[in-house]
Order: structure tokens, then C-alpha cells, then sequence
């Protein structure tokens, strides 16, 4: 059995003790992190676009600018994802596999929940109440298009059965 692990910073710990507790001790666990692009893009763009696309012949940025700050900004990403896995392992406390995807997350994680026998994440939304609205875009589209059975786990207790919406109104006859 392959249980998929999504480890996103926040609600991770809630993750990682699901899969401990449900999943079987035989079980191949992966931890999965998913970065986007978003990032290290907005810092490279910022870059270019104060000193310009062009650099002439023997330009140089201005002293103290160093050099593009996009590849420094993925390198910090790559560090804390790193961090974050190792941590979420250490709290399963038995073998696993730590994965990092880049790229969009919500598409990352389905791709990587292909051929898995159960996906773990968490609510992301408002947690204040029951209903739809506890998951956020991303994770939405991930429970929506996974492709094997999903647990969906609240990072902290669930609110109470009084926040459910009201029912809706009585079809007219």
C-alpha cells in the first residue's frame, strides 16, 4: 500500500499523524511538498524590471545589487521544503520517502497521487465551520481529482455540528 502524505506548512502535523495512525505499518509512505514558481519568478521579474531586460556591453548593476535574486529565492525554497520534510518525518517516526514537486500544487499532488492507494491532506479553508468552505482552492481541486481514495483530516478539532449551514429551503409542491 502507497499512502501519499501532502505536507503544506500549517497544517502538515495534522497529515502526518493521520498517517500514522490509519495507515498500515507495512505501508510505503511519501511525504509530499509541492513549491510553486510564483516566487522566484516575482523576484526575478522585480530584478529585470528595475535594471532592465537589456544590460549594455560592460553595465553592471548598481554596487551591492549582487546578481539575480530569483535562483538565491529558489535556493531558500528548496531549503525550507527540505527543513519542513525532514521535520514531518521526524514526527512519523517510521520509514518513508520525502518528495519536493515544483510546479502548480494542486496539479503536482494529483499527479503524484496516481497509482497510490490512499491521499492525506488537510482543510486549508475556513476552518471555522463545517462545510465546503473549510477547503481552500487548491486543495478543492485536489479531493476533487484524485485518483485514488482521499482522507481528509482537520488540522485542529472540528467545529462544532451547530456551524453546519442551514438546510435548504422545502422544494415548492
Amino acid at each position: 500500500m502507497t499512502v501519499i502524505v501532502w505536507i503544506v506548512e500549517g497544517t502538515w502535523p495534522a497529515c502526518v499523524d493521520a498517517a500514522r495512525d490509519h495507515a498500515p505499518e507495512d505501508a510505503e509512505i511519501v511525504l509530499l511538498h509541492t513549491s510553486g514558481p510564483e516566487a522566484p519568478a516575482a523576484a526575478h521579474g522585480a530584478y529585470v524590471g528595475l535594471l532592465g531586460r537589456g544590460h549594455r556591453r560592460g553595465h553592471h548593476p548598481p554596487e551591492g545589487w549582487g546578481s539575480d535574486p530569483g535562483a538565491r529565492v529558489e535556493d531558500l525554497a528548496a531549503a525550507s521544503a527540505d527543513a519542513l520534510l525532514r521535520t514531518a518525518a521526524d514526527r512519523l517516526a517510521r520509514p518513508c520517502t520525502r518528495r519536493e514537486r515544483t510546479g502548480r500544487p494542486e496539479r503536482a499532488v494529483v499527479a503524484a497521487a496516481d497509482g497510490a492507494d490512499l491521499l492525506i491532506l488537510a482543510r486549508d479553508g475556513d476552518r471555522s465551520h463545517l462545510g465546503p468552505h473549510s477547503l481552500g482552492p487548491a486543495s478543492r481541486f485536489v479531493v476533487d481529482h484524485a485518483p485514488c481514495p482521499v482522507l481528509l483530516v482537520w488540522p485542529e478539532p472540528a467545529p462544532d455540528l451547530d456551524t453546519l449551514p442551514p438546510p435548504p429551503p422545502p422544494e415548492p409542491a
